[in-house]
């Protein structure tokens, strides 16, 4: 048995065995407010359907087991593994042996284990009133840390939670509880009567608080929706965050796009929104950017803007808000059979999300967003040694979730919108209804997604699924031309992959006049094979920029011809079309990547064009790249003189710009590159309460702090640490305080920062608030024992910390700050010897990107 680490044939074999199943869950949280408690009591009764007579196995994480009883008999010593310590091993879960056919009532007592990672349930305590919060996050596998379950998706279960807690806290759970009070605590009764998987489980609890509405509307009724869906329903609405965020919470603006999200998939999707109550909850110290428990979705509490957020942050946090509604649909309602699927999930998730903001919020340049952001993290992600095809092969847990990645989500949403064009928009979602009908509240595979499409379009997609869904790799695309007297004889698409993908795209051709550069031609066609002639385009004056995947309809590295390119550097700015101009900066970024255009060309292109850049989003992606091609892909020398004086003095303009929301993003950038007298001065003012046209919060002041000091323009840190630290008593304030700290460049800080580091002593968002100022700008000659430690601890890290930890712990810790054939020597000599996968990922992904750095240098010194 594997508990810890299920496989799926494991996973099939218990599906196999175990029928209908029912939780009631008792958990006493009275002491969580005890600042020492790390355990609370967690009493699982299990009612169990057996299919037929065989033995299989519960998952539970717990620091220990008071009693296993199967109908009525303690079986506690024959059903627990123990280490030689004599401590529960749960690698091996709870052993059911020699079950019978028919039903069983299982009962397990155990003390479970308050989370400081994210996982499971996590317990937070607010420096600014002291008070807890608590809160799960199950996805993958991580309600075995809650309560004893058969933690696997194809196992749908009904519930009973039972949560003893502090009177004066609330408990938001997938439906609302039934409360009473009891002196100084209360009993919550939670409902959950439709079937779900133990991963879409949710409970927090705390002295949240927030606001409460209703969503009313009509559900449109299409020819694949049930019979017996209603066509007007309303669902309740709550927001809730802690008590120190409120006056914070714009309840109105997110309860809007809330809504606005509803109206949209129930226009669409033609099933009723089917779990009653819809609650968002803001939580601290989340590891990702939300969850969709049924009901209860979850959302890191950054999303609360305590300080001056651009519009750019507001549309990611709309683009967060209706991928977990989506969700409730794809994901909830009918649920992945294994993780194989998982990008099923996600991949609609982030496709529904974009088209929803595009079509029915003010964010309406969503798929400019898409094309520059999710786009840039799948094209990086599908080139890196470890890719996979976006229907992966998961054969155990750690494998997935390895692959929670740009290929699942970025990559798997490019192919569905490119789905949604093939076979067309309403066969599309009609194809998504039939699959939402015929597998309601349980799970399914592609192939009965796959299905449902080909039904509603009428086409065979097996080819396309083969195409797109079992390869690796992005396709190349470029133009390819001929010319007599300024006017084209022949005009192609030539495409370059191991395996020729069909692919639609449209061929937009753009000249300049007066200022602006504008689109004179487009023509849309199927392009497939090496190499597909375009004869609309023959005879047609000569272009200054031709884009081969104009309007982005398809997911390829799209390549600028020689004329295109060097018209491109010079009149990016001029652009007047915001996704012809982030084709532009994505085209000239992967050429980058790839070393046919120098990284120094790429600063000075953003030096050119970013204060012209009028997308946030695109302005943001692109400024953090060119943070990249100067201190990893340019060459040393050329980097620390002319290119950090070139980029600075652009960031830095930037940053005292008119607009404030461009210039905040400017300044940000701007603390990512190592210090200029001049940024010094910048920053001594923003600290001082000057900063043109910003406003200076306490997060921007701790940026400046923060780059003063990796930058050694601070003679007293501690001092400042503190003072600025008095100032904002939050857990933002106090995480930020860390950063600061650990950005002193000073040789004993960074070894001392270290040691906290692989001690496995700090929670999940101390560890990334400490790797991120260890590594700040300039601080690489300071990190040689960090780099030389690094690969005798890796091995026990992993072993030792929980998968989320040791991630994160790896990842930063990987020492890329030495860029040298010394540190891809040492990955190779450690990878030598046998590791697991996911360690395994991690250390070839981080020496692709090392030895990616070092091909691009030598480019640049060319």
């Amino acid at each position: 048995m594997s508990s810890t680490n299920l496989t799926r044939e494991e996973a099939a074999a218990r599906a196999a065995l175990i029928g209908k199943v029912h939780y009631d869950i008792d958990l006493d949280l009275t002491g969580a407010t005890d600042r020492e408690a790390d355990t609370f009591r967690s009493r699982t009764s299990v009612d169990l359907e057996v299919n037929e007579a065989g033995s299989t196995f519960i998952d539970l994480r717990a620091r220990g087991v008071r009693l296993v009883e199967l109908d009525g008999v303690d079986v506690t010593a024959d059903a627990l593994a123990t280490t030689e310590a004599g401590c529960y091993e749960k690698d091996e879960g709870i052993a059911l042996r020699n079950l019978k056919a028919g039903d069983h009532r299982l009962v397990v007592d155990a003390d479970a284990v308050y989370s400081r990672t994210g996982e499971g349930l996590h317990r937070f305590v607010d420096p600014v009133d002291g008070e807890t919060y608590l809160y799960t996050q199950f996805e993958t596998a991580d309600a075995k840390r809650m309560f004893a379950c058969f933690d696997q998706p194809d196992i749908k279960a009904t519930y009973r939670l039972s949560v003893a807690a502090p009177a004066h806290w609330r408990v938001i759970s997938n439906a609302e509880p039934d409360t009473a009070t009891e002196g100084d605590s209360a009993r919550h009764e939670v409902v959950v009567d439709y079937p779900l998987s133990t991963y879409l489980v949710a409970l927090c609890a705390g002295p949240y608080q927030g606001v409460t509405d209703e969503w009313r509307g009509r559900l449109t009724h299409h020819p694949e929706t049930p019979a017996g869906q209603p066509k007007e329903l309303s669902v309740p609405l709550g927001v809730y965050c802690r008590a120190s965020l409120i006056d914070s919470l714009d309840a109105e603006r997110i309860l809007t796009e809330t809504k606005q999200g509803f109206d949209f998939y129930h226009r669409n999707f033609g099933f009723a929104y089917p779990f009653g109550v819809y609650n968002q909850v803001f939580v601290p110290e989340f590891n990702a950017g939300a969850m969709e428990n049924a009901g209860c979705v979850t959302i890191r509490d950054e999303y609360v803007f305590s300080s001056t957020p651009t519009q750019y942050r507001y549309e990611r946090r709309a683009d967060t808000i209706l991928h977990e509604l989506a969700h409730m649909w794809f994901g909830d309602l009918v649920t992945m059979r294994w993780w194989d699927d998982l990008w099923l999930n996600e991949s609609f998730a982030t496709w529904a999300s974009a088209i929803s903001q595009a079509e029915e919020t003010q964010y309406d340049t969503a798929w400019v967003t898409f094309a520059n952001v999710e786009k840039s993290w799948a094209y990086e992600q599908d080139q890196l040694p470890t890719t996979h095809p976006i229907s992966a092969d998961a054969g155990d847990i750690e494998t997935v979730e390895a692959n929670f990645d740009g290929i699942t989500y970025a990559k798997g949403a490019s192919v569905l919108k490119q789905l949604q064009a093939y076979v067309g928009r309403e066969e599309f979602f009609a194809g998504v209804r039939r699959h939402f009908a015929a597998h309601q509240f349980s799970n399914a595979t592609f192939d009965d997604l796959l299905g449902s499409l080909e039904e509603a379009s009428g086409r065979d997609l097996s080819g396309w699924a083969e195409q797109w869904l079992k390869t690796t790799g992005p396709s190349r695309l470029y133009p390819e031309f001929n010319l007599e007297d300024g006017r084209y004889s022949s005009f192609a698409v030539r495409q370059e992959a191991d395996s020729p993908r069909e692919h639609r795209v449209a061929v937009g051709l753009y000249r300049l006049e007066g200022d602006t550069v504008n689109r004179v031609r487009r023509v849309e066609l199927d392009v497939s094979g090496g190499r597909t002639e375009v004869p609309e385009l023959a005879g047609e004056e000569a272009a200054d920029l031709v884009l081969v995947n104009d309007d982005d309809l398809t997911y390829c590295l799209m390549g600028l011809d020689e004329g295109s390119t060097a018209f491109a550097l010079e009149n990016i700015d001029r652009i007047a079309e915001p996704m012809a101009r982030t084709l532009c900066w994505s085209a000239a970024w992967e050429a980058t990547r790839e070393g046919r255009l120098k990284a120094r060309d790429f600063v000075r292109l953003v030096a050119r064009g970013a204060s012209a850049e009028t997308e946030l989003a695109v302005l943001e992606k692109v400024l953090s790249q060119a943070v990249t091609a100067l201190t990893r892909y340019a060459e040393p020398e050329w980097a620390a003189g002319e290119g950090r004086k070139l980029l600075a003095r652009e960031l830095l303009a930037g940053a005292r710009g008119e607009r404030p929301e461009p210039a905040l993003v400017f300044a940000r950038a701007l603390a990512r590159v190592p210090l200029t007298d001049d940024a010094a001065d910048y920053f001594r003012g923003v600290l001082a309460g000057e900063a043109g046209s910003l406003t200076v919060d306490a997060d921007l002041r701790w940026t400046a702090l923060t780059a003063l000091i990796a930058g050694g323009a601070v003679t007293a840190p501690e001092q400042e640490v503190a003072r600025l630290e008095e100032q904002d008593r939050t857990a933002s304030g106090a995480r930020q305080a860390l950063t600061a700290r650990a950005a002193v460049p000073e040789r004993a800080v960074k070894e001392r920062v270290a040691d906290e580091i692989f001690s496995g002593g700090l929670s999940n968002v101390e560890l990334r608030a400490a790797l991120s100022g260890l590594a700040a700008p300039g601080a690489e000659s300071l990190l040689d024992g960090v780099a030389a430690r690094y690969f005798d601890e890796a091995q026990r890290v992993w072993d030792e910390f929980s998968t989320e930890m040791a991630t994160t712990t790896l990842e930063g810790l990987y020492p890329r700050w030495d860029v040298s054939s010394r540190t891809v020597e040492r990955t190779g000599e450690f990878l030598e010897a046998e590791r697991s996968h996911g360690l395994k990922r991690i250390l070839v992904e981080r020496r692709d990107a090392l030895e990616r750095a070092l091909r691009l240098r030598s480019v640049d010194a060319e």
